[in-house]
């Protein structure tokens, strides 16, 4: 990377981890502490008010796209900040379960995914831009196993309350970050709105990264209905899960960073990608064993493997989805990306109870592997856009050899 790419990611990764970290300190406890507010005791109420957050951002990912495509990428990431900060201090000064759930719906209405993945893609270049995204993908998988180890006893300190409070204050400070540590952007050339989006609806292998990220996010929450119990049957207590976690997210992190970039600069980004595939398909049939009788080492080996896989693909799609576009669609395309991405979680997290408490954990795993199956079909036609930076070194050198 450039000094500048360098900058740039690392300042957009910087707010991604502010962002995320506030968001996912409320996770682990959200759901025993909302029982403490009037309305509490309705179960339904509660789950929606831990679940609204996905949906509010799922159907403003593409308005949000759209709009930075037209009115620029930081003035519309700044919007989105504010509304999450406004959402978190909603949520921090709520007294019943109602104000609690709007202030949820407000935190997911700053939908700033879309443009902020659109503005690390206008400034670098494809062949480094998978990196970029990988570090972005880095600090969300650390700040959620973060959030696994500092929430409980944040919130037996601060309350939900003071939670949502640190939540705010952090979305603030990634406004401080856009506004001056993230270098100003470039002019995009503008261009009918509908016509973009029509052309990203249209756009075949578009379409096969948005059905990829759906299926993978709705998997990967799906999961985590069933994975916590799965430990808890193996020996492991609840309050030491993350001795599990954080060491498999850690290690996964190496085998990224030692196989992905290496193998994409020989063209090989295609076997790559679909080898995550059948990896994360491979561990649902592995935790489909380990219903019967699990073990924390076994559990630990696959939690690892699926981390290597989520991780690679997390840093591929959405690289590959701004190849596939010119700059001026990125945040169209990418709304549509991330709006999937959220309906993914939504889904997961509301199917995988549904089908455990019908047909029980093996059912889950069965189902998680059909969808992995069908996804790993869909993209086997895939065209995967190479980064012109690789392919273009051979033949500068064949020219200068030949003079």
């Amino acid at each position: 990377m450039t000094p500048q790419e360098r900058h740039t990611t690392l300042s957009l990764t910087s707010i991604y981890a502010l962002r995320m970290l506030g968001l996912f300190l409320v996770l682990p406890v959200f759901a025993l502490e909302a029982r403490k507010y009037p309305g509490g005791d309705d179960a339904a109420l509660v789950g929606l008010g831990l679940g609204i957050y996905g949906l509010t951002q799922g159907l403003l990912q593409i308005p949000f796209g759209m709009a930075s495509d037209r009115l620029g990428r930081k003035r519309v990431i700044v919007f989105g900040l504010l509304l999450f900060a406004l959402g978190s201090l909603t949520a921090a000064m709520a007294d019943s379960l109602l104000w609690l759930i709007i202030g949820r719906s407000l935190q997911g209405a700053g939908a700033i995914s879309a443009a902020t993945s659109a503005l690390l893609a206008d400034q670098t270049r494809d062949a480094v831009r998978t990196k970029a995204m990988a570090v972005i993908g880095a600090s969300i998988a650390l700040m959620f196993a973060l959030s696994l180890v500092i929430a409980p006893p944040l919130a037996a300190w601060l309350g939900l309350r003071g939670l949502f409070a640190i939540t705010g204050v952090l979305a603030l400070a990634g406004v401080g970050v856009m506004i001056w540590g993230v270098p100003p952007e470039g002019a995009l050339r503008k261009a009918p709105a509908q016509a973009r989006f029509t052309d990203v609806l249209k756009d075949r292998q578009l379409l096969r990264l948005d059905l990829g990220v759906f299926v993978l996010n709705a998997v990967q929450l799906a999961m985590w209905v069933a994975v916590p119990g799965l430990l808890v049957q193996a020996g492991l207590d609840k309050s030491h899960h993350w001795w599990v976690y954080l060491p498999a997210v850690f290690a996964s992190f190496f085998v990224m960073w030692g196989t992905l970039f290496r193998l994409e600069k020989r063209g090989y980004l295609r076997a790559v990608f679909l080898g995550a595939i059948g990896v994360t398909g491979a561990v649902q049939v592995g935790f489909l064993w380990a219903t019967g009788a699990p073990s924390i080492a076994a559990l630990a080996l696959l939690l690892f493997a699926f981390f290597c896989g989520f991780n690679i693909l997390e840093a591929c799609l959405p690289s590959m989805v701004s190849r596939l576009v010119p700059a001026h669609s990125r945040g169209a395309a990418l709304g549509v990306y991330n709006m999937l991405q959220s309906f993914g979680l939504f889904a997961g997290g509301a199917l995988g109870g549904t089908i455990v408490k019908a047909a029980g954990m093996p059912a889950l795993f069965v189902s998680c592997g059909g969808l992995v199956l069908l996804w790993l079909a869909a993209s086997w036609g895939l065209r995967v856009p190479q980064a012109p930076g690789h392919a273009a070194v051979r033949p500068v050198a064949q020219a200068a050899d030949a003079t």
